[in-house]
């Protein structure tokens, strides 16, 4: 329907066609109209029409409704006042052709056709007026042609241009929102990394920082016993020792994890390789591996999913398990990818509800991605870790 303040495109051209339609209606219409003041007057409504159909289309964004039906009926009575000036004549009636198309364009489609209606009408009076009935109405149907042709025309091309207007807006839209998803993306992707440099710093804290403190502590001690006691003090220096070598052993596996590749530089099967072997040569630990020969080209997420559960796995066998052998498989089948992590270690307390060392976020993103991560007891003692995940490949993710 239409709007109270209707939006209207500049129709430079659409001007022009009307003014050198209305240049040439003065042209061959003025010397029809016997009497010179009867000429002057054609000629003031000839240019009073064309500044309302400037108004009307080059400036109609600040018009509301009422002043465009206004400016048409106005119009309208000027080229019916040419008319009375020259009845029968088909001159004139070639501006309802120009009125035909601004109605189309300044209006809704049924408004417009009400317009053209009401030039029909004008039009028919006129010619019926002059040349009868049967004469005049075999003028008038080809004019009548010629308004709901123009008519249609214009609003088609108001439509097109509408819909360019609004398919221009809708791909600014997208874009912006485009660029903020890649501004979002940057910005997770900082903070995962802010997030991974705090764990590492806690971590080292924890481990390395604790021992360092601990062998501070001891060797402060050891000086003091070494004048009245220094078999208790070469004890002391003994414990010290172990424990600076249980805190390189620890700096050696951060290192090792900081080392380790990014999930976009390898493919998940060499990836997984480098990183259990980078674990097995920090830790002194054995990793029996299973992987298959090949496997397709894994999405993002899923290749990120099992590296980061590898990396998270291993490093609780090293820190908790207190096991001497780990066992990682990665199986291929039909329903998906299957990773399975397990130790000989002491295992976990049944008593407690698995979700520490980082577990809770593993589960959050195997269940974004539609899989499952369990935790449970390995059947031959330890710990056993499974993550299973729905196969997505690179085309399927795109």
């Amino acid at each position: 329907m239409f709007s109270q303040t209707r939006p209207f495109s500049r129709t430079a051209l659409f001007d022009l066609a009307a003014y050198v339609t209305i240049g040439a209606v003065a042209a061959v219409g003025i010397l029809d109209i016997p009497y010179l003041l009867y000429r002057w007057t054609a000629m003031l409504m000839l240019i009073l029409i064309g500044v309302l159909i400037s108004r009307t289309i080059t400036s109609g964004e600040g018009l509301d409704r009422g002043q465009i039906q206004f400016s048409l009926a106005l119009q309208t009575l000027l080229v019916g006042g040419l008319l009375a000036f020259t009845p029968g004549s088909s001159v004139f009636v070639i501006l309802f052709y120009v009125l035909s198309a601004q109605a189309m364009l300044t209006n809704s489609f049924k408004v417009g056709l009400l317009w053209l209606g009401i030039f029909s009408l004008i039009t028919a009076v006129n010619f019926f007026y002059a040349e009868g009935w049967p004469g005049g109405l075999g003028d008038l149907l080809p004019v009548l042609a010629g308004y709901f042709f123009f008519g249609v025309v214009a609003n088609s091309l108001y439509r097109a241009a509408q819909a360019q207007r609004a398919s221009e807006l809708l791909l600014h839209e997208l874009n912006l929102a485009n660029q903020q998803l890649r501004e979002n993306a940057r910005q997770v992707e900082r903070l995962a990394v802010v997030e991974e440099r705090n764990r590492m710093a806690r971590e080292m804290h924890d481990t390395v920082g604790h021992r360092l403190t601990v062998a501070a502590v001891q060797l402060e001690g050891a000086q003091r016993l070494i004048p009245d006691n220094p078999e208790r003090a070469a004890k002391m220096v003994g414990t010290v020792r172990e424990q600076v070598r249980e805190a390189l052993n620890e700096l050696r596996q951060t290192v090792a994890r900081l080392r380790a590749p990014l999930e976009s530089d390898l493919e998940l099967l060499p990836s997984i390789r480098h990183l259990a072997d980078g674990f097995a040569e920090a830790t002194g630990l054995d990793v029996h591996l299973s992987l298959p020969d090949a496997i397709p080209a894994v999405s993002g997420p899923i290749h990120k999913a099992l590296y980061r559960t590898t990396q998270e796995a291993l490093t609780n066998i090293q820190r908790h398990a207190q096991a001497n052998q780990a066992w990682l498989q990665l199986v291929l089948d039909d329903d998906g990818l299957v990773l399975t992590i397990s130790d000989d270690g002491h295992g976990y307390p049944q008593t407690e509800q698995p979700g520490g060392f980082g577990l809770i976020g593993l589960r959050e993103r195997a269940g974004l991605l539609g899989g499952e991560l369990t935790l449970g007891a390995r059947p031959e003692g330890g710990a056993q870790l499974t993550l299973s995940l729905p196969l997505q490949t690179e085309a399927d993710h795109a």
